[in-house]
This record gives structure tokens, C-alpha cells and sequence, in this order.
């Protein structure tokens, strides 16, 4: 059944998702990113501890062409639409779009969440669209990783079974 409480209502276009959750607002909003390739436990942990920095959590999910450009001619795993609504389907996020841009740069200056969140594995200055969200007054939170979480362990488990 498709709705405003469905998981396919909550998989928004960039325009939509910066009309329905751009500034002015008056709650805290956290923007995270990322493939989501093959969806794991270290996926939903991170993204419930990014929900607990704000009211609201959206995810940019890198598009088909944008993952081939930036991990390889085998990935994705998943197509875009499908990887798209396993993450719209965890109930602390509350919408998804996909983006094409190798970064989520460009949407983030448009978004200007309150809170940008990527993993630890990062520094704050490597993160695409923290000087924006800094400069417009936001934090960027990095969290840990949980150890041996992650789509490129599944994929090397993967061929070393196959």
C-alpha cells in the first residue's frame, strides 16, 4: 500500500526533497550520504545514531552512474531504485533522494541541513558539503563504524566462497 507512511512516499526527487525539508525550518535536520550497496547492520546503525542528532534524517544515495564512476565497473550490486527504497524503509529515515553528482556537494548547499553526518573513516575536511553546512551555522558529526561492516567485506566474503 503506497502512502505518506510508505517506505515508495518517502523516495523523494532533489527538488522535492529541498522543497519539503529546505530552510526555512523549525526543527533540526541531519543529511547523510552514501551507496548503500548491499544493506547491513552497519548501515542501519549508523544511520539510527545520525537520526539522534535531529528531528529529521535524509539520505543521498549515489545514483547507478555515480557509484560505477566512483567504485568501479561492478558496482553497483544493487540497482539505484532498489537500494533506494531498502533505505526510505528503516523507520529513522525519514526520506531519500538519489543524486548523479559524484558528491552530494551541490545538494547539500541547497539543502543546508543542520547536522551533516558521514562516518568516522572521514576527516571533516574531506567531506563534501561540510564547509557549506559550517558556514550556514550547522556541526558535522562523525560517527564510528562498526568493525568488519561493510559492502566491500561482503563482497570479498562473497568471492572467497564462490
Amino acid at each position: 500500500m503506497s502512502g505518506p507512511a510508505s517506505s515508495r512516499g518517502r523516495v523523494l526527487s532533489e527538488a522535492d526533497l529541498v522543497e519539503r525539508f529546505g530552510r526555512p525550518r523549525d526543527y533540526r535536520l541531519v543529511f547523510s550520504n552514501g551507496v548503500f550497496d548491499l544493506l547491513h547492520s552497519g548501515h542501519a546503525t549508523s544511520l539510527e545514531t545520525a537520526r539522534d542528532f535531529g528531528d529529521a534524517l535524509v539520505v543521498a544515495i549515489n545514483s547507478d552512474h555515480s557509484t560505477r564512476r566512483l567504485k568501479g565497473p561492478g558496482r553497483p550490486i544493487q540497482p539505484e531504485a532498489d537500494r533506494a527504497r531498502l533505505v526510505a524503509a528503516l523507520r529513522c529515515v525519514d526520506a531519500v533522494t538519489i543524486f548523479d553528482d559524484d558528491t552530494p556537494a551541490r545538494l547539500i548547499e541547497q539543502l543546508l541541513p543542520d547536522v551533516l553526518v558521514k562516518g568516522a573513516d572521514y576527516r571533516v575536511e574531506q567531506i563534501a558539503g561540510a564547509e557549506s553546512v559550517l558556514a550556514a551555522g550547522g556541526e558535522v558529526q562523525l560517527i564510528e563504524l562498526e568493525q568488519g561492516r561493510s559492502t566491500s567485506e561482503i563482497i570479498r566474503r562473497l568471492q572467497a566462497d564462490s
